[in-house]
């Protein structure tokens, strides 16, 4: 029989959660590397078995490892993060100029189709591959070389490259998201890269309507469409019908159009999920009733999920990395929250379950689909 794999990252480790197809009874198998921040913990969909995790920590730094094994075992991957040898520097909105640092990998996106190709996300926002599972890694230059980082500014978590969309058609082509910059896209696997934030509106900054200097929260793509994206991004949903060239908003009846993660559900292209938050301030459900809101329309209008979630008292957040979807019949949607709970529903989002509670703040949720 099929199952899942949950791989939760936490603040102080990460946890292997796993169940048979019918999501009813869970495994909960951790911590590993209790004590590290896992930043991202993500498996390979082009080998179950391979297995990647970020990991940081303020005395050791930034480690990458990885399994071959579903996790029983691990293996430290050279963690050399050079800029290319170029230091390189931005600027403030003051002109202030600022140099160019490494300080975590945020985000590690696996190749679909070769399990030994493999991209990282860093602070400060830079894009790096790998094409031997993680034993070497080279940045792509052509991102930084774009000529727009001077205008590139730190989010409340730091400039950080955050979210890497590969398109399961185009090997050459992806998008990635920095906070707080902006969409990029490449055609022609990271040589060239250009601005995709036409439709963007931010308060705060310059030239609200600039090419960057948007706070981009979330990118999420079904792979049957890679011309259609949707985007959280700080104040407002929005989304592409033409692979990012421009955008429109599609917020409209959520009852706060601030948040971190977007899914799409795996097998309806036009459903989505995110999870709003009261402010960039207030950062909890608003009205303290944590509520998943789903859109069959492809964002046109939106209803509230709240079966098996607290509906009082509850002031938790759900990071950008934090939700995920399986690919079983009957879509399986996850979110872990800052409270250390991990929700599960079997049925698209009709109903919810804690999988398992007080686990430390949950940073990133990731799912394998199992044989």
């Amino acid at each position: 029989m099929s199952g899942v794999r949950v791989l939760v990252g936490t603040r102080k480790g990460a946890f292997v959660l796993t169940s048979d197809g019918k999501r009813e009874q869970w495994d909960v198998k951790g911590p590993l590397f209790g004590g590290w921040e896992m930043y991202h913990f993500t498996g390979s969909p082009a080998d179950p078995d391979r297995l990647y995790a970020s990991q940081s920590g303020g005395w050791f730094g930034q480690v990458i490892q990885r399994s071959d094994d579903g996790g029983k075992t691990w293996d430290p991957m050279d963690n050399e993060f050079s800029y290319a040898g170029v230091p390189g520097t931005h600027q403030w909105y003051d002109g202030t100029p600022h140099p160019w640092e490494f300080a975590r990998v945020w985000h590690l996106e696996p190749s679909a189709t070769d399990p030994d190709l493999v991209y990282a996300g860093v602070e400060d926002a830079a894009l790096f591959r790998s094409v031997d599972g993680g034993k070497q890694w080279q940045e792509v230059r052509g991102l930084r070389e774009h000529g727009s980082g001077p205008h590139w500014q730190p989010g409340a978590g730091g400039m950080c490259l955050h979210t890497i969309v590969l398109d399961p058609r185009d090997p050459g082509r992806m998008f990635t998201a920095i906070s707080a910059a902006g969409v990029f896209r490449t055609d022609d696997a990271g040589k060239t890269w250009r601005a995709s934030n036409r439709g963007l509106h931010s308060e705060g900054i310059p030239d609200g309507d600039a090419e960057v200097g948007h706070c981009v929260h979330n990118l999420a793509m079904h792979p049957s469409r890679p011309d259609v994206l949707f985007m959280q991004k700080h104040w407002d949903v929005m989304r592409s019908d033409d692979g990012g060239d421009s955008w429109q908003d599609i917020g409209g009846d959520l009852p706060t159009d601030f948040g971190f993660p977007i899914d799409v559900h795996a097998h309806e292209p036009d459903t989505v999920y995110v999870v709003p938050i009261t402010s960039d301030s207030l950062h909890y459900p608003p009205d303290g009733k944590l509520r998943v809101y789903r859109s069959r329309t492809g964002g046109n209008e939106w209803e509230p999920l709240t079966k098996g979630l607290p509906q009082r008292d509850c002031y938790v957040n759900v990071l950008r990395d934090a939700m995920a979807v399986d690919s079983l019949d009957s879509c399986g949607v996850y979110f872990g929250t800052t409270g250390g709970q991990v929700y599960a529903s079997a049925d698209a989002g009709e109903s919810w379950e804690p999988i398992v509670r007080d686990l430390p703040a949950v940073l990133s949720v990731e799912v394998q689909t199992l044989k």
